[in-house]
């Protein structure tokens, strides 16, 4: 009685069967092909219509060619994805037989396959303004997602052709940065994971997210960075000092003697450095992921990844001026292992000594060998000495051949590459001056002096002069302090040869001084995104800001004929701690004229004074 009084299941469905309604399609008569695609696009279709339709479907294929991609196109628009069980795998199954029955519509498959990457829409309408954006809410999300995997791996397994296909897909349906950080966050780690079963994309979606990140780290330089983050810890201490005044006094009295720590906010106050923050995570994740397996390194696997890390590195990153966040993804990768960061070095010291490169590659190539030497804790003071080498002596051949000729005189556009060299060097030894000495203060001496920073300094090309003065500073005052090269008379000369730059504007005329001529930049200078400075930061060399007993003793030059028991009292002064201590950091030239309070971790620019 209860199932003869129970209604049927809706299936209710007109026109006669699916082969019927599209031959008759075909001889003109539409009637039934119209009310088959409303049938379609009913918001209130059932499950069971569904799964009834896209089995005649299934076994119909042969009949939906080109010219019914109208009703395709309805067929791919039908929410399948949040239905039960069976409806997703008669969908899937249905994909599978209809691309590889007509191949035409793969396209028009993988495109609504992809654009289930990002979160649904929602309509939000503010005084007529359409804000609408993704769903951050939606609890489905995950599995939803990795349906749609399943869905793509379903059409690769029928179409081997697939990838080439689904990658300028991949690329229009990338969001604009502008979109929430979910959207930004689940598009790129579905990406990501198609890497995964389609290995031969791998090298194309690396370049498209790091091409992107690429454009939300420079549209967030690091002084707006740092100045929206010292706005928001102003706007902070306001709110708080306001509510703080609430409270009587005898409950700030008891406030004084247990005092709380609020852990600081790990969002970035700066809206596209927080979309680069939560990206660069992934992308850190996703490194990990593929180089460990079970905890340990999959050596092949993390050399396959290098090299294509690699090769976005050289087509991106390097041309690229002045990024400060995204190159970091090679600084992770070759904290696995010595030998990456050996083989990481080797390539741009050949991408710096191959003149057939254009000079400003050269240049930048310079500026991260002298970087990567200097922060890469993981660096050993062995491969320091190896690389200095390297770089020393090709300085000495190249004073060799230009120091007489017609071109010797100081030129940034002649020998840009020398003097980045030179200051690569220079800034290697700032940092790594203590450990280089370490342990054995007269061999570490009588290497340093077998680099002969000497001829280097008093060369007709002038390094000292192009070089960033902040390097240039502390170089001199630890070349003098070891009594390896006295540099003040040249840096005197130099600056009283200095000539104004007048420019005039609507405002006057502006007078400026020329200290950045090399126009370079230091790629590894302090990370300042907060969630995804986590993983870097163990590996990280921070500078150690100097004491006044410290910038004393860089004022006292060493007693040549020191005994041995002498040398270990030194030492115990001078042993450099890797602890992180922060100081402030030059990362520009204009740091010669302000100090920017945020920028940790590196020299200052005024560290010595000129000896009396």
């Amino acid at each position: 009685d209860e199932f003869i009084s129970s209604p049927p299941r809706k299936t209710v469905r007109f026109g006669g069967t699916l082969t019927d309604i599209l031959l008759k399609y075909e001889k003109g008569d539409t009637t039934d092909f119209e009310l088959l695609k409303h049938q379609l696009s009913d918001p209130d279709i059932k499950d069971a219509q569904i799964i009834n339709w896209l089995r005649e479907f299934r076994a119909s294929v042969v009949y939906l060619t080109k010219e019914l991609g109208q009703l395709v196109s309805i067929l791919l628009k039908l929410p399948w994805l949040r239905r039960s069980r069976e409806v997703v795998e008669e969908y899937l199954g249905f994909l599978g037989n209809l691309v590889s029955a007509q191949t035409v519509h793969l396209r028009p498959c993988l495109q609504m396959i992809v654009s289930k990457f990002v979160p649904p829409r929602i309509t939000i309408r503010e005084d007529d303004v359409d804000i609408s954006d993704s769903d951050d809410d939606d609890e489905y999300i995950s599995e939803n997602f990795n349906t749609c995997h399943r869905a793509l791996q379903t059409v690769a397994r029928y179409v081997p052709s697939t990838p080439q296909f689904l990658m300028p897909i991949l690329v229009e349906n990338f969001p604009f940065i502008n979109k929430s950080e979910r959207t930004l966050e689940c598009y790129v780690h579905n990406l990501l994971r198609v890497t995964v079963y389609l290995p031969t994309l791998r090298l194309q979606i690396l370049e498209l997210i790091i091409e992107k990140l690429l454009k939300l780290d420079v549209s967030a330089p690091q002084q707006d960075i740092e100045d929206a983050e010292e706005a928001a810890k102003k706007s902070d201490i306001e709110e708080k000092s306001t509510e703080e005044g609430l409270f009587d006094m005898e409950e700030d009295e008891e406030r004084k003697g247990n005092k709380v720590v609020t852990p600081s906010s790990e969002r970035m106050a700066h809206p596209l450095a927080e979309r680069l923050d939560i990206l660069m995570t992934i992308l850190f994740s996703y490194i990990k992921d593929v180089c460990y397996v079970d905890g340990n390194l999959d050596i092949n696997r993390t050399k396959d990844l290098y090299r294509d890390l690699v090769s976005v590195f050289d087509k991106l990153i390097l041309p690229t001026h002045a990024s400060c966040h995204v190159q970091y993804f090679m600084f992770y990768i070759c904290s696995f292992k010595l030998g990456l960061a050996e083989a990481f070095l080797d390539h741009l010291w050949k991408k710096l000594r191959d003149p057939n490169n254009p000079s400003v590659i050269r240049q930048t190539a310079g500026s991260y060998i002298g970087s990567f030497l200097a922060r890469a804790k993981y660096i050993p003071v062995v491969t320091v000495k190896a690389c200095l080498d390297l770089l020393v002596n090709w300085i000495h051949k190249y004073i060799d051949n230009q120091d007489t000729g017609a071109n010797a005189y100081c030129d940034v556009a002649i020998h840009g590459p020398f003097y980045a060299t030179c200051q690569a060097v220079f800034y290697t030894l700032v940092f790594r001056h203590k450990q280089l000495l370490d342990g054995n203060l007269r061999k570490g001496l009588s290497y340093l002096q077998s680099l002969n920073f000497e001829r280097i300094v008093m060369c007709q090309l002038n390094p000292l002069k192009i070089c960033i003065p902040s390097v240039v500073n502390l170089f001199a005052a630890i070349t003098r302090k070891y009594q390896l090269v006295f540099c003040y008379t040249i840096i005197e000369r130099n600056n009283r040869q200095f000539i104004p730059v007048v420019r005039s504007g609507t405002g006057g005329d502006l007078v400026q001084t020329c200290t950045n001529p090399l126009d370079s930049f230091f790629p590894f200078d302090p990370y300042l995104l907060k969630r995804s400075k986590k993983t870097i930061d163990p590996f990280y060399q921070f500078w150690e800001e100097l004491s006044a007993k410290d910038l004393e003793n860089l004022k006292k030059p060493i007693k040549k004929g020191n005994s041995e028991d002498e040398d270990d009292d030194f030492l115990k002064g001078e042993t450099p701690q890797n602890d992180c201590v922060i100081g402030i950091a030059p990362n520009s030239y204009e740091s010669n004229t302000r100090s920017p309070l945020g920028s940790l971790g590196s020299p200052t620019d005024s560290f010595v004074p000129f000896p009396e």
